[in-house]
């Protein structure tokens, strides 16, 4: 079954650009990647995408496709009625490139930050023992594939240029929360997510969650929990007590 679909496809560069409206074939079982392609294919072949593995693996084609962030490999021609308009346009948190390309280095630039796996020593047979449950507490997270849609929905850095000096954003929140919950990991850097990268900008709206196309809980598993522990330290009595005798670490 073949039907055509009308396009709107935001076109443009740094200088500025507009939504520039198209009518293009659709084939039975296409995804929204397709139809981009279709259109380099036959009318603009001049049209900017990044795009990879087509798979949802590589993240490369993050795009908003009808003002919601999404992959457009993973977002399927059937989600949309047949009389409808689909309207793509790059990832609004990050500066446009040229049309559906834009500049993510925000995102490596946070990502360099990020104090590194610390290990604690061997032990003197020269293993590492941990227990499965401790593994498994962080091994959600690691199914990120950085397509970065966290990145573009959320409202702090989505609505707010100014703040992305001071905020990293949900990717790297829960990178830290990975690094926190890891069993062999020393360092703590509960004092870091409060004061360099920005936990208290984050009021759990859930937004990330919400677009991840991995389906990690990005809040609830990652984020709540490492504004739970940063409070412990900062802000328990006892805690606080102990850090001015002497038998805590101050933060």
């Amino acid at each position: 079954m073949t039907y055509d679909a009308t396009f709107r496809v935001w076109r443009g560069d740094a200088g500025g650009g507009d939504l520039q409206t198209f009518t293009v074939a659709v084939n039975e079982g296409e995804v929204v990647l397709d139809v981009i392609h279709r259109l380099q294919a036959t009318q603009v072949g001049d049209l900017a995408v990044r795009w990879n593995c087509k798979a949802g693996k590589c993240g490369s084609c993050s795009a908003e496709v009808n003002g919601r962030p999404r992959l457009m490999c993973m977002t399927r021609m059937s989600t949309f009625g047949e009389d409808e308009t689909v309207t793509v346009t790059p990832m609004r948190t990050f500066p446009v490139i040229r049309d559906l390309v834009t500049d993510v280095s925000f995102n490596y630039t946070k990502a360099a930050q990020i104090p590194a796996f610390t290990p604690r020593p061997r032990d003197e047979d020269g293993n590492h023992r941990v227990q499965q449950v401790d593994v498994e507490r962080s091994q959600e997270f690691r199914k990120c594939i950085e397509c970065y849609l966290c990145q573009d929905t959320c409202h702090v850095i989505r609505d707010h240029e100014e703040n992305k000096a001071v905020f990293a954003g949900p990717r790297f929140l829960i990178r830290l929360a990975e690094l926190d919950m890891h069993p062999l990991d020393v360092r703590d850097r509960r004092g870091a997510a409060q004061d360099e990268f920005g936990l208290g900008y984050c009021n759990i709206t859930k937004c990330c969650t919400e677009v991840c196309p991995e389906g990690i809980h990005l809040t609830d598993n990652g984020i709540i929990p490492l504004k739970e522990r940063v409070v412990d330290r900062r802000y328990d009595p006892l805690t606080w007590l102990g850090s001015k005798i002497g038998r805590r670490p101050r933060q």
